[in-house]
Protein backbone atom coordinates (compact mmCIF):
# COMPACT_ATOMS: atom_id res chain seq x y z
CA UNK A 1 0.00 0.00 0.00
CA UNK A 2 1.24 3.32 -1.13
CA UNK A 3 1.13 6.68 0.31
CA UNK A 4 2.74 10.02 -0.32
CA UNK A 5 4.51 10.06 3.03
CA UNK A 6 7.01 7.32 0.71
CA UNK A 7 8.22 10.37 -0.72
CA UNK A 8 9.57 12.90 1.98
CA UNK A 9 11.21 15.77 -0.72
CA UNK A 10 8.55 17.96 0.71
CA UNK A 11 11.10 18.70 3.47
CA UNK A 12 13.22 20.05 0.80
CA UNK A 13 11.32 21.83 -1.34
CA UNK A 14 8.24 22.98 0.12
CA UNK A 15 8.51 26.93 1.49
CA UNK A 16 9.64 27.32 4.86
CA UNK A 17 7.31 28.52 6.89
CA UNK A 18 4.21 26.70 5.64
CA UNK A 19 6.58 23.45 5.51
CA UNK A 20 7.21 24.80 9.42
CA UNK A 21 3.58 25.22 10.06
CA UNK A 22 2.51 21.71 9.21
CA UNK A 23 4.95 19.44 10.58
CA UNK A 24 4.49 21.62 13.95
CA UNK A 25 0.93 22.65 14.57
CA UNK A 26 0.15 18.89 15.03
CA UNK A 27 2.62 18.89 17.49
CA UNK A 28 2.02 22.12 19.02
CA UNK A 29 -1.92 20.81 19.37
CA UNK A 30 -0.30 17.57 20.77
CA UNK A 31 1.67 19.22 23.55
CA UNK A 32 -1.10 21.55 24.53
CA UNK A 33 -3.41 18.41 24.97
CA UNK A 34 -0.52 16.99 27.07
CA UNK A 35 0.10 19.85 29.34
CA UNK A 36 -3.64 19.77 29.57
CA UNK A 37 -3.24 16.60 30.99
CA UNK A 38 -0.48 17.37 33.75
CA UNK A 39 -2.40 20.23 34.81
CA UNK A 40 -5.99 18.13 34.92
CA UNK A 41 -3.85 15.55 36.52
CA UNK A 42 -2.21 17.73 39.47
CA UNK A 43 -5.25 19.07 39.70
CA UNK A 44 -7.49 15.65 40.41
CA UNK A 45 -4.63 14.61 42.75
CA UNK A 46 -4.41 17.92 44.58
CA UNK A 47 -8.12 17.43 45.40
CA UNK A 48 -7.06 14.18 47.23
CA UNK A 49 -4.74 16.41 50.09
CA UNK A 50 -1.82 18.78 49.81
CA UNK A 51 0.43 15.84 50.39
CA UNK A 52 -0.72 13.68 47.58
CA UNK A 53 0.38 16.91 45.71
CA UNK A 54 3.87 17.09 47.85
CA UNK A 55 4.28 13.44 46.77
CA UNK A 56 3.64 13.93 43.20
CA UNK A 57 6.24 16.72 43.10
CA UNK A 58 8.69 14.42 44.72
CA UNK A 59 8.12 11.82 42.61
CA UNK A 60 8.01 13.88 39.39
CA UNK A 61 11.90 14.53 39.12
CA UNK A 62 12.38 10.70 38.53
CA UNK A 63 9.37 9.96 36.52
CA UNK A 64 10.93 13.36 34.24
CA UNK A 65 14.15 11.05 34.34
CA UNK A 66 12.74 8.28 32.82
CA UNK A 67 10.95 9.94 30.35
CA UNK A 68 13.63 12.21 29.32
CA UNK A 69 15.51 9.12 29.00
CA UNK A 70 13.21 8.01 26.26
CA UNK A 71 12.65 11.00 24.42
CA UNK A 72 16.19 11.73 24.14
CA UNK A 73 16.88 8.77 22.77
CA UNK A 74 14.39 8.96 20.80
CA UNK A 75 15.40 12.21 19.31
CA UNK A 76 18.74 10.27 18.20
CA UNK A 77 16.33 8.03 16.39
CA UNK A 78 14.63 10.79 14.61
CA UNK A 79 17.61 12.68 13.46
CA UNK A 80 19.23 9.73 12.26
CA UNK A 81 16.27 8.51 9.97
CA UNK A 82 16.23 12.08 8.60
CA UNK A 83 19.76 12.24 8.01
CA UNK A 84 19.82 9.25 5.94
CA UNK A 85 16.23 9.83 4.08
CA UNK A 86 17.60 13.03 3.25
CA UNK A 87 20.70 11.33 1.90
CA UNK A 88 18.35 8.61 0.03
CA UNK A 89 19.83 5.84 2.31
CA UNK A 90 17.01 3.90 3.01
CA UNK A 91 18.29 0.90 4.50
CA UNK A 92 20.44 2.68 6.85
CA UNK A 93 17.31 4.35 8.01
CA UNK A 94 15.48 1.41 8.57
CA UNK A 95 18.42 -0.05 9.97
CA UNK A 96 17.93 2.99 12.88
CA UNK A 97 14.14 2.78 13.33
CA UNK A 98 14.76 -1.60 13.92
CA UNK A 99 17.43 -1.34 16.52
CA UNK A 100 16.59 1.89 17.80
CA UNK A 101 13.05 0.13 19.12
CA UNK A 102 14.59 -3.06 20.22
CA UNK A 103 17.26 -1.03 22.04
CA UNK A 104 14.21 0.91 23.39
CA UNK A 105 12.75 -1.85 24.58
CA UNK A 106 15.58 -3.22 26.47
CA UNK A 107 16.55 0.93 28.55
CA UNK A 108 12.44 -0.05 29.75
CA UNK A 109 13.06 -3.11 31.32
CA UNK A 110 16.24 -1.83 33.14
CA UNK A 111 14.32 1.25 34.08
CA UNK A 112 11.32 -0.81 35.38
CA UNK A 113 13.32 -2.10 37.45
CA UNK A 114 15.40 0.14 38.99
CA UNK A 115 13.31 3.03 39.46
CA UNK A 116 10.59 1.32 41.88
CA UNK A 117 13.69 -0.16 43.67
CA UNK A 118 15.17 3.20 44.24
CA UNK A 119 11.62 5.17 44.53
CA UNK A 120 11.20 4.77 49.23
CA UNK A 121 14.67 6.04 49.56
CA UNK A 122 14.55 8.46 47.50
CA UNK A 123 11.35 10.04 48.57
CA UNK A 124 12.83 9.40 52.21
CA UNK A 125 15.38 11.86 51.75
CA UNK A 126 13.29 14.93 50.87
CA UNK A 127 10.63 14.19 53.83
CA UNK A 128 10.04 13.04 56.79
CA UNK A 129 6.66 12.66 56.30
CA UNK A 130 5.70 8.68 56.54
CA UNK A 131 2.19 9.47 54.62
CA UNK A 132 3.61 11.82 51.93
CA UNK A 133 6.48 8.73 51.33
CA UNK A 134 3.51 6.08 51.50
CA UNK A 135 2.00 7.92 48.50
CA UNK A 136 4.96 8.65 46.70
CA UNK A 137 5.92 4.81 46.72
CA UNK A 138 2.61 3.64 45.80
CA UNK A 139 1.68 5.90 42.96
CA UNK A 140 5.21 5.48 41.27
CA UNK A 141 5.42 1.74 41.68
CA UNK A 142 2.17 1.90 39.36
CA UNK A 143 4.00 4.56 37.10
CA UNK A 144 6.68 2.97 36.52
CA UNK A 145 4.90 -0.53 35.81
CA UNK A 146 3.88 0.73 32.36
CA UNK A 147 7.59 1.59 31.60
CA UNK A 148 7.62 -1.18 29.18
CA UNK A 149 4.33 0.32 27.23
CA UNK A 150 5.75 4.08 27.32
CA UNK A 151 9.15 3.70 25.99
CA UNK A 152 8.19 1.95 22.99
CA UNK A 153 5.55 4.02 22.57
CA UNK A 154 7.36 7.70 22.61
CA UNK A 155 10.04 5.39 20.10
CA UNK A 156 7.09 5.25 17.54
CA UNK A 157 6.29 8.89 17.87
CA UNK A 158 9.76 9.61 17.08
CA UNK A 159 9.81 7.21 14.04
CA UNK A 160 7.06 8.47 12.52
CA UNK A 161 7.70 12.31 13.03
CA UNK A 162 10.98 11.42 11.15
CA UNK A 163 9.31 11.08 8.39
CA UNK A 164 7.12 14.03 8.49
CA UNK A 165 3.86 11.51 9.93
CA UNK A 166 2.77 14.22 12.28
CA UNK A 167 -0.39 13.58 12.81
CA UNK A 168 -0.31 10.15 14.11
CA UNK A 169 1.38 11.66 16.53
CA UNK A 170 -0.55 14.24 17.19
CA UNK A 171 -4.09 11.68 17.17
CA UNK A 172 -2.16 9.24 19.20
CA UNK A 173 -0.74 11.74 21.88
CA UNK A 174 -4.44 12.99 21.89
CA UNK A 175 -5.82 9.92 22.56
CA UNK A 176 -3.56 8.59 25.25
CA UNK A 177 -3.84 12.09 27.00
CA UNK A 178 -7.75 12.33 26.22
CA UNK A 179 -8.26 9.04 27.90
CA UNK A 180 -6.08 9.78 31.16
CA UNK A 181 -7.88 13.00 31.81
CA UNK A 182 -11.44 11.29 31.73
CA UNK A 183 -10.18 8.31 33.47
CA UNK A 184 -7.86 10.18 36.46
CA UNK A 185 -11.63 11.23 38.46
CA UNK A 186 -13.25 7.86 37.53
CA UNK A 187 -9.84 6.01 39.18
CA UNK A 188 -8.70 8.94 42.15
CA UNK A 189 -12.44 9.25 43.34
CA UNK A 190 -14.32 5.54 42.49
CA UNK A 191 -17.01 7.30 40.18
CA UNK A 192 -19.48 4.59 39.28
CA UNK A 193 -18.54 1.26 39.33
CA UNK A 194 -14.81 2.12 39.44
CA UNK A 195 -12.82 1.29 42.62
CA UNK A 196 -11.63 4.46 44.19
CA UNK A 197 -7.39 3.80 44.16
CA UNK A 198 -6.76 7.37 45.18
CA UNK A 199 -3.07 8.49 44.05
CA UNK A 200 -2.79 5.13 42.52
CA UNK A 201 -5.74 5.59 40.51
CA UNK A 202 -3.50 8.55 38.62
CA UNK A 203 -1.25 6.37 38.20
CA UNK A 204 -3.30 3.43 36.70
CA UNK A 205 -5.22 5.99 34.37
CA UNK A 206 -1.70 7.50 33.01
CA UNK A 207 -0.66 3.85 32.39
CA UNK A 208 -3.66 2.71 30.66
CA UNK A 209 -3.13 6.35 28.30
CA UNK A 210 -0.21 5.39 27.63
CA UNK A 211 -1.20 1.97 26.01
CA UNK A 212 -4.08 3.72 23.91
CA UNK A 213 -1.14 5.82 22.18
CA UNK A 214 1.08 3.15 21.78
CA UNK A 215 -2.18 1.04 20.33
CA UNK A 216 -2.52 3.78 17.77
CA UNK A 217 0.88 3.81 16.59
CA UNK A 218 0.62 -0.23 16.14
CA UNK A 219 -2.45 -0.16 14.38
CA UNK A 220 -1.68 2.82 12.20
CA UNK A 221 1.88 1.07 11.54
CA UNK A 222 -0.11 -1.76 10.05
CA UNK A 223 -3.18 -0.08 8.05
CA UNK A 224 -0.84 3.02 6.55
CA UNK A 225 2.90 1.66 5.96
CA UNK A 226 5.78 4.44 5.41
CA UNK A 227 8.64 4.64 3.89
CA UNK A 228 10.43 3.92 6.92
CA UNK A 229 10.51 -0.05 8.35
CA UNK A 230 10.92 -1.70 11.44
CA UNK A 231 12.15 -5.17 10.53
CA UNK A 232 13.51 -7.94 12.47
CA UNK A 233 16.06 -8.94 10.40
CA UNK A 234 17.59 -5.58 11.50
CA UNK A 235 17.10 -5.22 14.77
CA UNK A 236 20.37 -6.66 16.28
CA UNK A 237 22.28 -3.71 16.95
CA UNK A 238 25.41 -3.31 14.95
CA UNK A 239 28.14 -1.09 16.72
CA UNK A 240 28.22 1.92 14.13
CA UNK A 241 24.61 2.17 14.48
CA UNK A 242 24.43 1.52 17.74
CA UNK A 243 27.05 4.78 18.17
CA UNK A 244 25.12 7.29 15.82
CA UNK A 245 22.08 7.04 17.91
CA UNK A 246 23.86 7.00 21.29
CA UNK A 247 26.11 9.96 20.31
CA UNK A 248 22.56 12.15 19.78
CA UNK A 249 20.63 10.20 22.14
CA UNK A 250 22.31 10.27 25.11
CA UNK A 251 23.14 14.27 25.19
CA UNK A 252 19.59 14.61 24.20
CA UNK A 253 18.60 12.32 27.32
CA UNK A 254 20.60 14.30 29.47
CA UNK A 255 19.26 17.79 27.82
CA UNK A 256 15.53 16.74 29.24
CA UNK A 257 17.09 15.04 32.07
CA UNK A 258 18.32 18.09 33.28
CA UNK A 259 15.57 19.79 34.92
CA UNK A 260 15.16 17.04 36.69
CA UNK A 261 18.46 17.55 38.34
CA UNK A 262 17.59 20.90 39.06
CA UNK A 263 14.65 20.29 40.89
CA UNK A 264 15.81 17.81 43.05
CA UNK A 265 18.56 20.41 44.01
CA UNK A 266 16.27 23.37 44.41
CA UNK A 267 13.62 20.93 46.24
CA UNK A 268 16.30 20.33 49.16
CA UNK A 269 17.39 23.81 49.02
CA UNK A 270 13.75 24.88 49.57
CA UNK A 271 12.93 22.02 51.85
CA UNK A 272 15.30 24.06 54.93
CA UNK A 273 12.97 26.95 54.25
CA UNK A 274 9.54 25.21 54.36
CA UNK A 275 7.44 22.26 52.29
CA UNK A 276 5.74 24.89 51.08
CA UNK A 277 8.07 26.28 48.70
CA UNK A 278 8.83 22.45 47.33
CA UNK A 279 4.90 22.73 46.91
CA UNK A 280 5.34 25.59 44.76
CA UNK A 281 8.14 24.69 42.81
CA UNK A 282 6.89 21.20 42.03
CA UNK A 283 3.67 23.51 40.99
CA UNK A 284 5.61 26.28 38.99
CA UNK A 285 6.77 22.98 36.51
CA UNK A 286 3.21 21.80 36.18
CA UNK A 287 2.38 25.01 34.78
CA UNK A 288 5.33 25.44 32.77
CA UNK A 289 4.52 22.20 30.69
CA UNK A 290 1.65 24.68 29.46
CA UNK A 291 3.65 26.87 28.01
CA UNK A 292 7.43 25.07 26.91
CA UNK A 293 5.62 21.83 25.27
CA UNK A 294 3.94 23.65 23.05
CA UNK A 295 7.31 25.55 22.17
CA UNK A 296 8.40 22.17 22.02
CA UNK A 297 5.98 21.08 19.48
CA UNK A 298 7.66 23.52 17.03
CA UNK A 299 10.78 22.35 17.98
CA UNK A 300 10.33 18.65 17.67
CA UNK A 301 8.68 19.64 13.50
CA UNK A 302 11.52 21.18 13.50
CA UNK A 303 13.93 18.46 13.64
CA UNK A 304 12.96 16.14 11.19
CA UNK A 305 13.34 19.24 8.52
CA UNK A 306 16.09 20.43 9.48
CA UNK A 307 18.19 17.01 9.96
CA UNK A 308 16.48 16.41 5.84
CA UNK A 309 18.30 19.43 4.54
CA UNK A 310 21.76 18.90 6.18
CA UNK A 311 21.74 15.05 4.85
CA UNK A 312 20.39 17.04 1.43
CA UNK A 313 23.22 19.72 1.85
CA UNK A 314 20.65 22.80 1.66
CA UNK A 315 22.65 24.73 3.93
CA UNK A 316 21.06 28.28 3.19
CA UNK A 317 17.55 26.85 3.81
CA UNK A 318 18.71 25.24 7.68
CA UNK A 319 19.70 28.64 8.36
CA UNK A 320 15.47 30.12 7.43
CA UNK A 321 13.99 27.28 9.21
CA UNK A 322 15.96 27.82 12.38
CA UNK A 323 15.38 31.37 12.32
CA UNK A 324 11.31 30.80 11.58
CA UNK A 325 11.24 28.25 14.35
CA UNK A 326 12.96 30.82 17.12
CA UNK A 327 10.71 33.64 15.84
CA UNK A 328 7.70 31.24 16.55
CA UNK A 329 8.67 30.08 20.20
CA UNK A 330 9.38 33.80 21.16
CA UNK A 331 5.67 34.54 20.52
CA UNK A 332 4.45 31.54 22.45
CA UNK A 333 6.83 32.63 25.32
CA UNK A 334 5.56 35.62 25.22
CA UNK A 335 2.23 34.78 25.77
CA UNK A 336 3.36 32.53 28.50
CA UNK A 337 4.88 35.87 30.45
CA UNK A 338 2.05 37.81 30.07
CA UNK A 339 -0.24 35.57 31.39
CA UNK A 340 2.25 34.62 34.55
CA UNK A 341 2.30 38.50 35.84
CA UNK A 342 -1.72 38.54 34.86
CA UNK A 343 -3.14 36.00 36.46
CA UNK A 344 -0.56 34.19 38.82
CA UNK A 345 -2.82 33.55 41.29
CA UNK A 346 -5.35 31.93 39.46
CA UNK A 347 -2.88 29.46 37.92
CA UNK A 348 -1.49 28.42 40.96
CA UNK A 349 -5.00 28.05 42.77
CA UNK A 350 -5.52 24.96 40.17
CA UNK A 351 -3.40 23.26 42.52
CA UNK A 352 -3.91 24.50 46.18
CA UNK A 353 -6.62 26.59 48.51
CA UNK A 354 -4.10 27.30 50.72
CA UNK A 355 -3.93 31.28 50.58
CA UNK A 356 -0.08 30.95 51.99
CA UNK A 357 0.41 29.00 48.92
CA UNK A 358 -1.15 30.82 46.66
CA UNK A 359 0.26 33.80 47.76
CA UNK A 360 4.30 32.40 47.57
CA UNK A 361 3.06 30.57 44.30
CA UNK A 362 2.02 33.71 42.53
CA UNK A 363 5.12 35.72 43.84
CA UNK A 364 7.57 33.01 42.45
CA UNK A 365 5.94 32.84 38.91
CA UNK A 366 6.38 36.87 38.73
CA UNK A 367 9.81 36.44 38.81
CA UNK A 368 9.87 33.12 37.16
CA UNK A 369 8.53 34.67 33.88
CA UNK A 370 10.79 37.46 33.14
CA UNK A 371 12.83 35.03 30.99
CA UNK A 372 10.78 33.08 29.35
CA UNK A 373 10.85 35.14 26.27
CA UNK A 374 14.69 35.46 26.03
CA UNK A 375 14.37 31.11 26.94
CA UNK A 376 13.33 30.79 23.19
CA UNK A 377 16.95 31.48 21.96
CA UNK A 378 18.27 28.66 23.86
CA UNK A 379 15.27 26.17 22.98
CA UNK A 380 15.22 26.33 20.03
CA UNK A 381 19.32 26.29 19.48
CA UNK A 382 19.64 23.23 21.56
CA UNK A 383 16.58 21.66 19.12
CA UNK A 384 18.12 22.36 16.09
CA UNK A 385 21.85 21.25 17.63
CA UNK A 386 20.42 17.70 18.02
CA UNK A 387 18.19 17.99 14.64
CA UNK A 388 21.91 18.88 12.78
CA UNK A 389 23.52 15.73 14.63
CA UNK A 390 25.29 18.29 17.26
CA UNK A 391 24.39 15.85 20.55
CA UNK A 392 27.73 17.71 22.68
CA UNK A 393 26.95 21.05 21.48
CA UNK A 394 23.23 21.37 22.81
CA UNK A 395 24.06 19.41 26.17
CA UNK A 396 26.53 22.25 26.90
CA UNK A 397 23.66 24.68 26.26
CA UNK A 398 21.41 22.37 28.58
CA UNK A 399 24.24 22.02 30.90
CA UNK A 400 24.49 26.33 31.31
CA UNK A 401 20.84 26.37 31.42
CA UNK A 402 19.87 23.82 34.32
CA UNK A 403 23.59 23.46 36.11
CA UNK A 404 26.19 25.36 35.54
CA UNK A 405 24.44 29.20 35.70
CA UNK A 406 21.24 28.41 37.52
CA UNK A 407 22.82 26.31 40.50
CA UNK A 408 25.74 28.82 41.57
CA UNK A 409 23.42 31.60 41.26
CA UNK A 410 21.00 30.45 43.39
CA UNK A 411 23.18 29.95 45.93
CA UNK A 412 25.17 33.11 45.87
CA UNK A 413 21.47 35.25 45.87
CA UNK A 414 19.40 32.78 48.19
CA UNK A 415 22.42 32.34 50.61
CA UNK A 416 25.41 34.42 50.22
CA UNK A 417 23.24 37.73 49.18
CA UNK A 418 20.44 36.28 52.28
CA UNK A 419 17.06 36.47 49.31
CA UNK A 420 16.28 33.24 50.98
CA UNK A 421 13.77 31.52 48.51
CA UNK A 422 13.27 34.72 46.28
CA UNK A 423 16.67 34.09 45.53
CA UNK A 424 16.09 30.42 43.98
CA UNK A 425 13.01 32.11 42.06
CA UNK A 426 15.50 35.01 40.53
CA UNK A 427 17.99 32.37 39.42
CA UNK A 428 15.74 31.33 36.31
CA UNK A 429 15.94 34.46 34.59
CA UNK A 430 19.17 35.39 35.35
CA UNK A 431 20.44 31.99 34.03
CA UNK A 432 18.20 32.03 30.84
CA UNK A 433 19.53 35.13 29.62
CA UNK A 434 23.36 34.30 30.43
CA UNK A 435 22.57 31.07 28.65
CA UNK A 436 20.81 32.81 25.51
CA UNK A 437 24.27 34.86 25.24
CA UNK A 438 26.04 31.62 25.42
CA UNK A 439 23.63 29.54 23.19
CA UNK A 440 24.22 32.58 20.26
CA UNK A 441 28.19 31.29 20.42
CA UNK A 442 27.76 27.88 19.93
CA UNK A 443 25.06 27.70 17.20
CA UNK A 444 27.72 29.90 15.30
CA UNK A 445 30.54 27.87 16.51
CA UNK A 446 28.83 24.43 15.57
CA UNK A 447 25.91 24.83 12.93
CA UNK A 448 27.25 27.07 11.08
CA UNK A 449 30.90 25.81 10.75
Amino acid sequence: MATKTFNNDFMRTMEVTPLILSMSLPMVFSMLVNSLYNIVDSFFVARISEDAMTALSLVFPIQNLVHSIAVGFGVGINAVIAFHTGAGNSKAADKAASQGLFLSVLHSLILTVICIAIMPSFLSSFTSAEEIVSMGVRYSTVVFSFTLINLPGITFEKIFQSVGRMKVSMVALASGCIANIILDPLFIFGIGPFPEWGIEGAAFATGLGQLIALSVYLVTYRVRPMSVKVRMKLMKPELKMARSLYSIGIPAALNIALPSVLVSVFNAMLAAYSDTYTLVLGIYYKLQTFLYLPASGFVQGMRPIIGYNKGAGEHVRVRKIFISVLIMCAFIMLFGTVLSLAVPQSLVALFTDNPQTIQIGARAIRIISIGFVVSAISVTASGALEGLGKGMASLWISLCRYIIVIIPVAYLLSILFGLGPDGIWYSFPVAEFLTALASIVIYKRTAES
